[in-house]
């Protein structure tokens, strides 16, 4: 596996080769990430995998300073997994002396995360963009488990006319159900325990509305569990899967997040049609 550190490295890295796949990350990997990689193989002949924590994407009083960052181990998890190249940028790299060009974003961006985290999709849309162009992938693998922002990023690449496909991944998750998260790792063993009753009680919630409960009285059925896990949530809600729009209506995507100690859980789940 070659590691590149500077735009001179990736691009002598990558003169001659074929079609790449690009799995973004921020490092802290885990296997929600080699599974995106292992996605990737089967889309391109060669694989890339960039790491880089973003700080244009966290907020003033958020957790960019205490994000887990374990370059070594990453480097070998890549390397085992068949990673062809991993693009290490600085900040100075990403973000040089100057630079004043970000991409603002609308649409799919509004609301949800992005009402709780002001100006946190447009880093998201910034580093995205940038590292399409660095690599020249032709296609980028993404999580589901971040829902709104693989949304997003379909919206930026589709309003910008990006030459790359997005593809997205189901959500890799824990024994119990929790989807698999590098800050799960911040909650401890009590937490961590109640952790899974926000995907516990998605999937009821997701149950009782397939069966002919109204979408409100679901939620608020799942929402009180959540809460009695001691569960502080941000959103439980049912959106139209692309804009993200509210929408009681089945097909839909459950959206959520909640707190738990110091750490914000995200998740989201399918909805379909009732069967009755």
């Amino acid at each position: 596996m070659k590691v590149a550190r500077d735009l001179t490295s990736l691009r002598a890295e990558l003169a001659g080769l074929g079609p790449l796949a690009l799995v973004p990350t921020m490092g802290a990997l885990h296997d929600g990430h080699l599974s995106l990689l292992a996605a990737a193989r089967r889309e391109a002949p060669v694989v890339a995998a960039s790491i880089f924590v973003n700080p244009l994407q966290f907020g003033p009083n958020e957790d960019l300073s205490r994000y887990p960052r374990q370059e070594a181990v990453d480097l070998e998890m890549l390397a085992a997994a068949g990673c062809d190249i991993a693009w290490l940028p600085g900040l100075e790299v990403m973000y040089p002396p100057g630079a004043a060009t970000t991409v603002e974003v609308g649409g799919a961006a509004e609301g949800w995360e992005g009402t709780i985290r002001p100006g946190h999709f447009r880093g998201v849309a910034t580093v995205c963009t940038k590292l399409f162009h660095q690599t020249g992938a032709a296609c980028a693998v993404f999580g589901e488990k971040d829902w709104q922002q693989l949304q997003v990023i379909r919206q930026v690449v589709r309003d910008l006319d990006m030459p790359v496909r997005i593809i997205g991944c189901p959500t890799v998750r824990e024994g119990d159900g929790l989807a698999m998260s590098s800050r799960n790792r911040f909650l401890g063993a009590a937490e961590r325990a109640r952790a899974a009753a926000l995907p516990d009680a998605m999937r009821t919630a997701i149950a009782a509305m397939a069966g002919g409960v109204e979408a409100a009285a679901a939620l608020d059925t799942a929402r009180a569990s959540i809460v009695a896990a001691g569960l502080v949530p941000d959103y439980l809600a049912l959106v139209e899967p692309e804009t993200l729009r509210q929408n009681p209506a089945l097909p839909g995507r459950l959206i959520a997040a909640a707190r738990l100690g110091g750490v914000r859980l995200l998740d989201n789940m399918a909805v379909p049609a009732r069967t009755r």
